[in-house]
């Protein structure tokens, strides 16, 4: 007997098929197939052969592979008993659930008196399939690992590209061939993580940004994770996502995985990249006011630190809305007894040294310019030297000898009295002033990974947001180290790195763009001088690579020149000009000819307007610009395109390329097919190219 079960968008087919009443495993995964293709005769026709040296029949790669069924591979479940006896599951079919675009699977091995239950929901717009496994049993047991339903790598596929990264330099792309064995990528920071990103695209062989196929995959976790890429010996691939390995501590009667969102794309990593962006964008982040313009955010970090002072803030703000900001943010320094970074985390009262009369004469200048107000928190971390540590020391997570980061220490979020505690500082102070704005930080990894951690972090959140509804949050640890689904469902911002450097930006933002949307990727203009990097760059490359994504400031407004201010003004005018349709938009990585060009093409979702920003992020090794071909327009149609900020060309750009000299009429297929040619420029520099459909 053969069970089977199809969802299917019209993009993509998903088949599973079962063998008698044992777990299903998926048959296919890829290009939507027609309504004439029967199940049963697809499970038929890709079963494989048995030759020598094999068993007599091949264990199925299922989506929760058995031990206890012969499989060579990594297994989708580990388990033991209480006594700490392995228990190896042997599940049977027990019940079904599905409707067009969803299917829920029941399992039961009686015998161990365990439940298995797979569901899977289709989205039939963003063309994302989310994915979970949970596991009930009657009585406690320890987990060590459950993946979320496993899904076959592609077999014409040579490589997988996977994401690492470090403090300020976040986004890292690395290609791995497929070989025999396991590639395993296991994050036991406690944190999302700047190293391991929980996300992995599979491109088939050959595929580029704009052509090909490719799969993806990202696990929306705030925690440890567990990333499994394994070859068998056969041959067969096989995709595992979970959080971390024996992170469950106490034996306990359900266990459930984060979401795993998939999609399968026929034109490219692209394909992946805006299913993710929408579906994260339209499906998962919740707006507090859906209708509000993302506002032209100042952060005043980088201009001042610690040393808090009202008129020298009340003065930044003044210069901050004359560049066009919308929000000014108040960062770290406002609580306790806050000099440096050596104390007062955890004690979440403003300090009357610097604050005289509170928050509110800085927040009502603000206010009276126009701007909304933000403030900075970091909740779930203390100093040693603080009134919380000394008052509750047994708060904080893990050992009391252990290595303090950033000075710091982790606060033991599963304690509901400590949750109750940081919510009643912070709701005191967001109740007693008018903010609507948290930028919440997390400057050092854990002690040790621990799932409870991540839950209590949530339901603190969640608890805020509930009385707070109107406070939008932007999630930040030390930069890029907490972005993921999980948490972007419970914030809205993103902070994608420490790094104010525009060139360091400009790539890490590019690769981020296969998951993230503009509207929730923060992007500032940093200082003249970047403090992180060291690098000068002009205000023209700064602006721009900000106005990539949700633009902010993040400098001493008091250090620009004349001509600085008025690039900003204008480039911020141009941004809040086009900003309705721009953080709406696909952003697509366009297949640059010349690898010194960093080139994107933001694309409306009707593809009637785009902009293309092309940076160069270092000396061509060819003396003229290559073409840079378009993607995703329509081949028949005519399109405007100008270059925006053709004022911006250097005097060694002594041709005449008709760019420069002012608009020009092309088909969608010649700039696809040719593409654009730019003018000559130096490195460090964006050409910025607006296109209209006729």
């Amino acid at each position: 007997m053969m069970q089977s079960w199809t969802l299917e968008d019209g993009r993509q087919t998903l088949v599973l098929a079962a063998r008698a009443e044992r777990l299903p495993e998926v048959i296919y995964w890829g290009a939507a197939l027609p309504g004439t293709d029967n199940a049963a005769v697809l499970a038929s026709a890709q079963a494989l052969d048995v030759t020598g040296g094999m068993l007599d029949e091949n264990p199925a790669l299922s989506i929760c592979p058995e031990a206890s069924r012969t499989f060579p591979g990594q297994p989708g479940l580990i388990l033991h008993g209480a006594d700490g006896q392995p228990i190896l599951p042997a599940f049977l079919f027990a019940e079904e659930e599905r409707s067009d675009t969803a299917l829920t699977l029941t399992y039961r091995d009686a015998a161990h008196g365990l439940t298995y239950r797979a569901c899977f929901a289709l989205d039939p717009d963003t063309h994302v399939i989310q994915a979970t496994a949970a596991l009930e049993a009657d009585r406690p047991v320890h987990l060590h690992w459950l993946a979320a339903p496993v899904m076959p790598g592609p077999q014409l596929s040579d490589e997988m590209i996977d994401v690492s990264g470090r403090w300020c330099g976040e986004f890292q792309l690395n290609r791995t061939a497929w070989s025999p064995g396991v590639r395993c990528r296991e994050n036991r920071t406690g944190r999302t993580g700047h190293e391991h990103f929980p996300g992995l695209i599979v491109p088939g062989r050959g595929a580029a940004n704009a052509s090909g196929e490719a799969w993806g995959f990202h696990l929306g976790w705030s925690g440890g994770h567990r990333m499994v890429a394994e070859e068998l010996p056969d041959g067969r691939r096989q995709v595992q996502f979970g959080v971390a390995t024996g992170l469950m501590t106490e034996p306990a009667t359900r266990h459930e995985t984060p979401p795993l969102y998939l999609v399968y794309s026929p034109d490219g990593l692209n394909g992946c990249a805006v299913s993710f962006q929408r579906h994260l964008r339209d499906r998962i982040v919740t707006w507090p006011d859906p209708a509000r313009p993302r506002p032209v955010h100042y952060n005043c970090w980088e201009a001042i630190y610690f040393d808090h002072n009202v008129d020298a803030l009340k003065d930044i703000a003044d210069r901050a809305a004359a560049l066009g900001a919308e929000r000014f943010v108040l960062d770290d320094g406002w609580f306790g007894k806050r000099d440096d970074d050596t104390t007062s985390l955890g004690d979440w009262d403003i300090d009357r040294r610097k604050w005289p009369d509170g928050l509110t004469p800085l927040i009502e200048h603000v206010h009276a310019l126009g701007l909304s107000f933000g403030l900075w928190f970091e909740p779930e971390m203390v100093n040693p030297d603080s009134d919380l540590y000394r008052a509750h020391p047994d708060w904080a997570l893990g050992p009391a000898d252990q290595i303090t980061g950033r000075q710091q220490l982790v606060l033991d979020m599963s304690r509901p009295e400590l949750r109750d505690y940081l919510y009643e500082k912070i709701a005191g102070v967001l109740g007693a002033h008018d903010i609507d704005y948290i930028k919440w930080d997390h400057n050092r990894v854990l002690p040790h990974p621990d799932q409870a951690q991540t839950l209590g972090t949530y339901a603190l959140i969640d608890r805020l947001r509930a009385d707070f509804p109107k406070v939008e949050i932007e999630s930040c640890a030390s930069g890029g180290g907490r972005i993921d689904f999980g948490i972007l469902a419970r914030t809205q911002r993103v902070w994608l790195s420490d790094s104010n450097d525009a060139l360091e930006r400009l790539r890490m933002q590019h690769d981020a763009a296969l998951f993230l949307p503009a509207a929730i990727t923060g992007s500032h203009v940093g200082p003249r001088t970047c403090h992180s990097s060291g690098r000068t760059h002009d205000i023209r490359f700064r602006a721009w690579v900000a106005a990539q994504r949700h633009m902010g400031f993040e400098m001493d407004p008091r250090e620009l020149t004349e001509d600085e201010a008025e690039v900003l003004t204008r480039v911020t005018a141009w941004w809040k000009a086009n900003r309705d349709w721009m953080m709406g938009a696909d952003i697509l990585r366009l297949d640059s000819a010349d690898p010194a060009v960093i080139a994107e093409q933001q694309q409306a979702s009707d593809g009637h307007r785009f902009v293309v920003f092309a940076g160069k992020a270092r000396t061509s090794d060819q003396i003229l610009p290559r073409p840079l071909r378009l993607t995703r327009l329509d081949p028949a149609a005519r399109y405007r395109v100008t270059l925006a900020n053709r004022d911006d060309a250097t005097g060694l750009s002594r041709g005449t390329p008709a760019l420069k000299d002012g608009p020009l009429e092309l088909s969608g297929q010649y700039l696809m097919s040719h593409g654009l040619s730019l003018p000559w420029s130096f490195p460090e520099t964006m050409w910025i190219v607006e296109g209209e459909r006729l």
